[in-house]
């Protein structure tokens, strides 16, 4: 009678650690790429809720310093996910995941060729960035302007998205001739079809990309095995395809 009751009692707990929830905020480059990678995670984990909020790093580092209920945190600028660490908000200390690109893009013209330095140049109307505040690939583009001594001339046509992946819908929709995105948006398949020009990284800081688990995640056993999850030769065959740079610790995965 007690093994029946303890054999109930266990399978009864199995599908509750099945199930178990796993929220993960992501800095929006990793729109696609993170998607993708998700996709893989359930198909190993079937029967795991899994949600992905995407937005601004800067913005999101907020949200968990006031108590958002997310298990890991993906983002653009190594420091955000740095200082939380510092202030006792993760469970994990930062692990580098890639290092990401900016790009000149526009859905109207090929800009192939074009460098930033010839801007000022060109005939448009509105050029858009990520808000530099809070959003990292906001701040390197404006960093990369100014290097390319075009900030002053341009200021007045800039236009700003919440994050990088609105940057480049404002472009899509209309709302700017031009943008500076992630590299990782203009491979996506919604925008490969228009030429870009990669922005070289010296004139800016580098955007070097990490992420955390949360002291809400602490006790998360998926975010455990999505973090392993992130050094398979899979996951990195994926940020590869999407033009991050990994890691000098990680193996570059080899591009069929």
């Amino acid at each position: 009678m007690i093994r029946s009751v303890l054999l109930l009692c266990f399978a009864c707990a199995l599908p509750v650690y099945a199930s178990e929830k796993l929220t993960i905020a992501a800095a929006s480059d990793l729109r696609y790429a993170l998607d993708e990678i998700s996709t893989l995670f359930r198909q190993r984990q079937p029967t795991l809720a899994l949600n992905i909020v995407y937005g601004a790093s800067g913005k999101l580092s907020t949200q968990i310093r006031h108590g958002a209920p997310f298990d890991m945190f993906f983002s653009a600028d190594s420091s955000f996910p740095a200082q939380l660490y510092q202030d006792s908000l993760t469970a994990t200390a930062p692990q580098l995941y890639a290092l990401g690109h900016l790009v000149l893009w526009s859905p109207r013209r090929n800009m192939a060729g074009i460098r930033l330095s010839q801007l000022a140049e060109l005939s448009f109307s509105r050029l858009a960035i990520a808000q530099p505040a809070h959003a990292p690939y906001g701040q390197r583009a404006k960093q990369a302007l100014q290097a390319a001594g075009v900030w002053q001339a341009l200021e007045a046509k800039v236009v700003y998205g919440e994050n990088i992946a609105q940057t480049a819908q404002l472009a899509q929709s209309g709302g700017a001739d031009i943008a500076i995105i992630a590299l990782s948006l203009a491979k996506s398949p919604m925008l490969a079809s228009q030429g870009y020009q990669l922005i070289p990284a010296e004139l800016h800081q580098p955007l070097l990309q990490a992420y955390v688990i949360t002291r809400h995640g602490a006790d998360n056993h998926n975010a455990r095995l999505f973090s392993a999850f992130m050094a398979s030769a899979d996951v990195l065959n994926i940020m590869q395809r999407y033009g991050f740079e990994l890691p000098a610790s990680q193996p570059q995965s080899r591009q069929e």
